[in-house]
């Protein structure tokens, strides 16, 4: 007898979680508040095919089990090296390496689930309209960012105490596309002076697979910087560190008017500053658990070793 299991969160944790039970023989079911999959390791694509990875750039692997899969994905060319050496980007986007897990499975985007509630034995879940979502579910895995997952863990009477050491830093990402020359020589800059704007720039238009012909560049800014402006208008962030980038040393950005597309985009949980420094979370008692980058750091690889962790605590309690 197979069970049900519900996955929140279609980001590299729960994509991990998924294809583990399901090889396994149980059915899965993924939800996902965003439009489309990956998490923060996102994509953004302009309609003439301009692409920006503004999440998570690179992954790198140095467990067995992730560096296997990685070198599928490579093989598939859904992955490809880019940067330094031991680095791979997903190809043509950031999110391909979870779209192959999760390819074949069942996942619902743009839906929130707000409230689990219990219902003869499984678990029901509950939209934020307060809608019944399809499904009733023996156990259900939570891979949201550490304040969410408490949250919804708090509807269904899981405390999760250990998700409270967890802390994560904001990120604001500015996306710029232009013709012409390319502003930098460097495929990409890591800046080391937490002080400063900007912790990060890439020329997106080197990864493998990009499309849209535009030079293109994804800045992150600090989290000093990204905390102090976290509830500006993202109009406003990205007017600000377009600024901050034109008085940088060896970076030339085209005149104001010959930038084509300028943005900024928010992530309030992006980097993991303190981890739980637990594999995953699982109530068996409940059979609820919780997975992510902030159970063990807050590196692509740290999301999949924890969502197949939990699917391990998972597989040895249910039938």
């Amino acid at each position: 007898m197979t069970s049900a299991v519900a996955i929140i969160g279609a980001g590299m944790a729960g994509a991990s979680a998924a294809r583990a039970l399901h090889a396994a023989g149980h059915r899965v079911a993924v939800f996902d508040k965003g439009r489309g999959l990956g998490g923060r390791m996102a994509t953004r694509r302009l309609p003439d095919g301009t692409t920006f990875d503004h999440g998570a750039q690179y992954f790198t692997a140095r467990d067995p089990g992730f560096a296997r899969d990685v070198a599928s994905w490579i093989g598939a060319e859904t992955a490809a090296p880019w940067g330094e050496p031991g680095w791979s980007a997903g190809t043509p986007g950031a999110p391909d390496p979870v779209r192959s897990l999760l390819a074949g499975l069942p996942v619902a985007t743009g839906l929130t689930v707000s409230r689990l509630a219990r219902e003869d034995g499984r678990w029901a879940l509950t939209g934020a309209r307060g809608e019944r979502l399809p499904g009733a579910f023996d156990a259900v895995l939570v891979t949201a960012p550490a304040p969410q997952a408490r949250a919804l863990g708090e509807t269904a009477g899981a405390e999760w105490s250990a998700l409270d050491r967890v802390r994560y830093a904001p990120c604001w990402a500015l996306m710029l596309a232009h013709e012409g020359e390319a502003p930098m020589p460097e495929t990409h800059r890591r800046e080391a002076d937490p002080a400063r704007p900007i912790a990060w720039i890439a020329r997106d238009d080197t990864k493998p697979g990009r499309g849209g012909g535009r030079r293109t560049l994804v800045v992150h800014a600090s989290p000093g910087w990204s905390r102090a402006h976290l509830e500006e208008e993202a109009e406003t962030v990205a007017g600000l560190l377009t600024a901050e980038l034109r008085c940088l040393p060896g970076l030339a950005l085209p005149a104001p008017g010959r930038i084509g597309y300028a943005a900024a985009h928010r992530w309030r949980y992006a980097l993991v500053e303190r981890a739980a420094e637990e594999p995953c979370l699982w109530s068996p008692d409940l059979r609820l658990g919780v997975a992510g980058d902030g159970c063990l750091g807050g590196r692509v690889e740290a999301a999949y070793l924890s969502g197949r962790a939990l699917a391990e605590r998972v597989l040895a309690d249910l039938p």
